[in-house]
């Protein structure tokens, strides 16, 4: 799987989805400019020690992730969808994009894009959810969807027998 935040702004948001990446297996693509530098301790702080177990890249703008990663098929989460995040089929290897925090995605891409538009349904007197827990509920669905690969998902009880 791979997340793509386009122009993050918040450090301590960027550190917790690094480490919901971590968690998970999945690959962050990040995309300038940031509203932060990498080696801030906000970031380091929110992602606590994983940061270095992080698979991630940078790239200096859209088109440059564009180019390098071949033009793949991008779903991008938006409150402005018409489509739920749950009616979409999530490939293995699908990317899932998320605007920075102050104004989302910009509008010219979503319109061209719309196909691959998808919402988190939420109350109509609420404007949207944080990034990291909007990254954790899509993320979390295309996971499931392809039964959490690589992923512990029996658990184990700690408590008395």
């Amino acid at each position: 799987m791979n997340i793509v935040l386009l122009e993050p702004e918040i450090p301590a948001n960027t550190g917790n989805i690094g480490r919901t990446c971590v968690a998970t297996k999945t690959t962050l693509h990040l995309i300038e400019p940031m509203g932060f530098k990498l080696n801030e301790k906000q970031i380091k702080r929110a992602g606590l020690d994983y940061w270095k177990d992080l698979d991630y890249k940078v790239y200096d703008c859209l088109d440059d992730f564009l180019e390098k990663n071949n033009y793949p098929k991008i779903y991008m989460a938006t409150t402005k969808a018409l489509k739920s995040y749950t009616e979409v089929k999530y490939d293995p290897d699908c990317y899932i994009m998320f605007g920075k925090e102050s104004a989302g995605i910009p509008e010219e891409l979503l319109m061209a894009n719309k196909e691959n538009c998808i919402r988190i349904p939420m109350a109509d007197d609420t404007r949207s959810l944080n990034l990291g827990n909007s990254v954790a509920v899509i993320l979390y669905e295309a996971l499931r969807q392809n039964g959490f690969p690589g992923m512990n998902i029996k658990g184990k009880w700690i408590g008395k027998k």
